[in-house]
């Protein structure tokens, strides 16, 4: 963090910031500057591409010779002016810092800190040859940290801003694996945080596939529990290493969501869990984390806990694992239980996911 700090001071002092942006947060490079750092944009260097930015690993050089790796998205304006005003004012562990930005003729780059480890679903989906899955207690740990960086957009602000765009993917991992939040450039800037009634926004539909709220889907209505939404799916992706969205065959559901649903309600809910978390998680850490994803995706958004809600809760799922592994007695680092049953016995099996947890020794 030093280094980058000493970035915020060196560099872009020869580059005037534009009127329309925070000068006094962001600093400005030139375009000459992100060449050098790319490379001239070598696609050798280039990290991430989608339909809308293409980020590639960049190296820059302070005036102490100091060099320091950073990432550098090229977007193109509809996004990237939201981006880099709310991401200028963001001051969090759990967010990606924003060290500065480019203003070119036809887009905007932005600079950001590296993450070296990559992102969440990069790990979730088996798609790095430098690690193994993550453990349990590793993407708890990540899930409530995630929870931090959004409870801090929906309230640590003046005015509550909601991301619009959480998965796995925009979830960074840093050196020391703790989860940093990014992509803004779908975020929509709200109300003030202070008011307590149920934040809604008429917007434009964007959103990523499988991870969208149905109601903001079906009215355009935006909320916080958009948000929420989101990250449930995210929460169940965590537990099952598998996408939101993806084709498994003619019988298997293509949403995760519908998938987890389908396996609470016929009884096999042992069916969703990672086969690499198998007598890895404690029952009642798990009884607790099942119950916070599956009321985060509820269809209504009035029916979602908050964001403080589930960080608490998550939090209270990290203690119950922490205790049950420092009770084992037995040396055997597997939990003997089989989960027979999480069934509701009252409720709509597409609206309710409160249930009856049990397990068999």
């Amino acid at each position: 963090m030093e280094g980058v700090s000493k970035l915020f001071r060196t560099f872009g002092k020869r580059a005037k910031p534009s009127s329309t942006l925070p000068e006094e947060l962001c600093r400005r490079f030139s375009l000459a500057e992100m060449k050098i750092a790319t490379n001239n944009f070598d696609d050798k260097l280039l990290i991430d591409l989608d339909s809308f930015a293409k980020v590639y690993k960049g190296l820059l050089i302070d005036d102490c010779s100091c060099t320091i790796n950073v990432a550098i998205k090229c977007v193109t304006f509809d996004w990237s002016r939201t981006e880099v005003v709310l991401a200028c004012q963001l001051h969090h562990p759990n967010h990606v810092p924003l060290i500065g930005y480019c203003l070119d003729d036809q887009q905007m780059i932005l600079v950001y800190e590296f993450m070296v480890n990559g992102n969440l679903g990069d790990h979730l989906y088996g798609n790095t040859n430098h690690h193994g899955p993550l453990p349990w207690k590793q993407r708890l740990q990540i899930c409530i940290e995630v929870a931090r960086a959004l409870h801090y957009l929906h309230t640590g602000l003046k005015h509550t801003i909601i991301h619009r765009n959480v998965k796995p993917s925009n979830i960074l991992l840093d050196e020391k694996w703790e989860a940093k939040l990014g992509d803004l450039g779908l975020s929509k800037l709200g109300p003030s945080s202070l008011s307590k009634a149920l934040i809604k926004i008429e917007s434009q539909v964007v959103g990523t596939y499988g991870y969208a709220d149905p109601g903001y889907l079906a009215t355009g209505e935006l909320t916080d529990r958009s948000d929420v939404y989101s990250f449930g799916v995210v929460l169940l992706e965590v537990l099952c290493g598998r996408k939101a969205f993806q084709r498994l065959g003619v019988e298997e559901q293509h949403y995760l969501v519908d998938w987890a649903r389908k396996c609470k309600r016929e009884g096999t809910i042992n069916r969703i869990i990672d086969p690499y978390l198998m007598g890895k998680i404690a029952p009642e850490c798990f009884k607790i984390y099942l119950d916070i994803a599956t009321s985060c995706v509820r269809n209504e958004g009035n029916d979602r806990p908050t964001i403080g809600e589930v960080e608490v809760d998550l939090e209270h799922a990290l203690q119950l694992q922490q205790s049950a592994d420092a009770e084992r007695k037995d040396g055997v680092d597997q939990y003997n239980y089989t989960i027979v049953e999480y069934i509701s016995s009252t409720a709509s099996p597409v609206e309710s996911f409160s249930g009856v947890y049990s397990t068999t020794t």
